[in-house]
């Protein structure tokens, strides 16, 4: 069973940074598909950034695009997002989420979050103006 537990969010203002992370245990595949998603109050649920653990194909959101990065530590298992020139619609919960293999990594549907099968508790991030 895959654990996922995220750290790092907090308060910030606008302009700044934050670096999310998110610890992995009970791997049983090789390689997974790993995303970051976030949910404001009252809005759907977003993906933000995917990678692919085995080759580290990533993917962004455009409304994160240049700058949020996601990154990994397979040595460590862990994930990673790195991000700057935070805004205050950047505010949201934020969630670590697990697939087993490279899909949807590899596909445009790698922002459905109904296609991931472990999630994380969540890490908040408030971003104030």
């Amino acid at each position: 069973q895959v654990q996922l537990v995220e750290s790092g969010g907090g308060s910030v203002q606008a302009g700044g940074s934050l670096r999310l992370s998110c610890a992995a245990s009970g791997y049983t595949y090789s390689s997974y598909c790993m995303g970051w998603f976030r949910q404001a109050p009252g809005k759907e649920r977003e993906g933000v950034a995917a990678i692919y653990t085995g080759g580290g194909s990533t993917r962004y959101a455009d409304s994160v695009k240049g700058r949020f990065t996601i990154s990994q530590d397979n040595a460590k298992n862990r994930l990673y997002l790195q991000m700057n020139s935070l805004k205050p619609e950047d505010t949201a919960m934020y969630y670590c989420a697990a697939r087993g293999g490279f899909y949807p990594c590899y596909s445009g549907s790698w922002s459905h979050g109904e296609l991931f099968g472990y999630w994380g508790q969540g890490t908040q991030v408030i971003v104030s103006s």
